[in-house]
């Protein structure tokens, strides 16, 4: 990893009902957004939101959503591939994709170059309630971890929901993730955003840049940005608030876990990558198989003041 800066990017997605049209216009929005914040930060690379090109609840069955979308490299990544040519950038767009069915789905994290070729595409693996077309939504869920190698860095994918599950961020620093993006349109609280932001960067000693979703979406769920970047010690360097916009900061991996703790002249002395227990690991192996559920999941709801 070589230092850089990198962006994150929080837009709102066009009101109304989605249609080819909005689909059209949430892509002139983050060529437009992409363009002004590489002028004025000199980022070289860029993370947009969560489904920037819908909106995370579309609102309409998934064969529907299939017709609007196309797969990935296609005319729904196009006009970001070429705007990351023209500015010579890394860009990680939000966007559904096109399955072999119609109907098939799936929430994705594209990694674009700045020569405009897709570098690498990962397919969300953690839906959200709701989201999962086998209970009803409209995704069908990812199942692989993927790690890019980058001029900038090797660069890992979560999005959203998945920022919630450690191990899919563990896997992808054990592959040798230097930087992990998080596209988002996250529905619960800042706090839990923040927290779990703060929690995989330090976990795995990886900076995360987690662009999250602003305005309302075709569904009107209501995001509320918070966009921000953090460090390999759990140092947020850069926040954004609730209206469209950017923030951005400088990735060094020089000073990376040069202290204990942000602004502390105690230097790190551990590696929660290299300390693992991993005889511990393989003892438990097959309990981190096992089918489980939170033991407060089936008590009954308190009652209503």
């Amino acid at each position: 990893m070589r230092a850089f800066t990198a962006a994150a990017i929080q837009l709102a997605p066009a009101p109304g009902p989605l249609t080819g049209k909005s689909v059209a216009a949430n892509l002139q929005s983050c060529v437009d957004s992409a363009r002004r914040c590489a002028a004025a930060t000199g980022a070289e690379l860029l993370v947009l939101p969560e489904a920037a090109t819908t909106g995370f609840t579309p609102d309409i069955p998934p064969e529907q959503l299939w017709d609007l979308v196309s797969p990935i490299p296609g005319p729904v990544t196009e006009p970001v591939q070429a705007v990351a040519a023209e500015l010579g950038v890394h860009i990680v767009l939000g966007s559904y994709e096109r399955g072999t069915d119609r109907g098939t789905v799936y929430n994705t994290a594209v990694l674009i170059g700045p020569s405009g070729d897709v570098l690498g595409a990962y397919r969300k693996t953690h839906l959200f309630c709701g989201e999962a077309r086998s209970g009803g939504g409209w995704v069908t869920p990812g199942a692989e971890a993927v790690v890019v190698q980058t001029p900038l860095a090797r660069i890992g994918m979560m999005i959203c929901f998945d920022g919630d599950y450690p191990e899919l961020a563990r896997i992808q620093a054990v592959r040798g993730a230097e930087v992990i993006c998080r596209p988002s349109a996250l529905l619960r609280s800042a706090d839990i955003w923040e927290l779990t932001n703060r929690a995989r960067a330090y976990d795995n000693h990886v900076f995360v840049v987690a662009a999250n979703a602003t305005g309302a979406d075709p569904a009107g769920a209501i995001y509320f940005g918070n966009s921000m970047i953090v460090t390999p010690i759990a140092e947020v360097v850069a926040r954004g608030a609730s209206h469209q916009g950017w923030v951005s900061a400088r990735l060094d991996p020089g000073t990376a876990i040069a202290s204990l703790t942000p602004g502390s002249n105690v230097p790190q002395r551990f590696d929660h990558l290299a300390d693992r227990n991993l005889a511990l690991i393989e003892h438990h192996l097959d309990d981190l198989r096992r089918p489980a559920r939170s033991p407060f999941a089936d008590r009954p709801a308190p009652p209503s003041p």
